[in-house]
């Protein structure tokens, strides 16, 4: 038998229904052949929805299941009455039981990033997403009274990838700043970061797997060897406890569990969701 087959039915982009299905499906030992419709918009693209959909349908032997986000009624009602897949209406299912307890009708708005040039929040994003980027990896240490969060630790620790993802997704400002030989010999803290201790979480990552991962960027260097990793991960832990600052091993965790443990422990007033 072939991978089950999910489709993702939005007239939107897709994310929300995405996200959610996902969460879902992650329940469940089995790998998901995994089909995006995003901009169902219209009663035409509903129909041609529903023909690929049977399509799979009829091809593999089983339903396919169908995750929606479809805000249009209209639009629904065709994939309601012609989807032969196990159609699952997540709006249907946690918006209507909500209006019912608030007693007041939800907005209807398609997609999270509906009439973008309208949403403050949907700026604030770019702009946090821009201070990010521009302050990756100690390029810039301007302005950073304005950032929501300090990531320290040595190279290729995970600093990047969790300042972007706490940017793109939850709006904060978030500086990410490399713990190098200098600061070691100093036995301090970047002097930069020192007026904003608070606002400073450590990342560190078990040696052996920062070998592996330096390996693939700089194969047989002094920078990836296991022996120079180990001393600068020994370095940078010792500093962070010196310094007294908050800090957690990447090693095995995924970028929502770090940047989640990030925001229990900074607990920043400013959140975009």
């Amino acid at each position: 038998m072939p991978n089950p087959t999910v489709f993702f039915v939005s007239d939107g982009t897709g994310i929300t229904a995405e996200t959610f299905g996902n969460a879902i499906l992650a329940q469940f030992e089995f790998k998901f052949r995994h089909i995006r419709l995003p901009f169902v918009d219209s009663v035409d693209k509903a129909h041609q929805a529903v023909r690929q959909i049977n399509h799979t349908a009829e091809v593999e032997g089983r339903k396919p299941i169908v995750f929606t986000t479809l805000v249009d009624m209209d639009v629904l009602k065709v994939i309601q009455d012609g989807c032969k897949g196990r159609l699952l209406d997540m709006f249907g299912t946690f918006v209507n039981p909500l209006e019912e307890e608030l007693g007041v009708k939800s907005n209807h708005r398609i997609g999270r990033f509906s009439d973008v040039s309208k949403s403050k929040e949907y700026h604030d994003r770019i702009e946090a997403i821009n201070f990010s980027l521009a302050h990756d990896d100690g390029q810039l240490n301007r302005d950073l009274e304005s950032s929501d969060v300090i990531l320290v630790g040595v190279s290729r620790s995970g600093k990047t990838p969790t300042s972007l993802y706490l940017a793109m997704q939850y709006g904060l400002k978030a500086a990410n700043y490399p713990l190098i030989p200098e600061d070691f010999d100093r036995r301090q803290l970047p002097p930069a970061l020192t007026p904003h201790k608070k606002k400073i979480f450590g990342l560190t990552i078990q040696p052996e797997r920062l070998s592996e991962i330096r390996n693939e960027r700089r194969p047989n260097s002094k920078y990836a060897s296991l022996l120079n990793c180990r001393n600068e991960v020994a370095e940078a832990e010792a500093m962070m406890r010196r310094a007294g600052i908050r800090w957690l091993s990447t090693t095995h965790k995924s970028i929502e569990e770090i940047a989640t443990t990030i925001l229990q422990e900074i607990s920043p007033e400013r959140l975009i969701y």
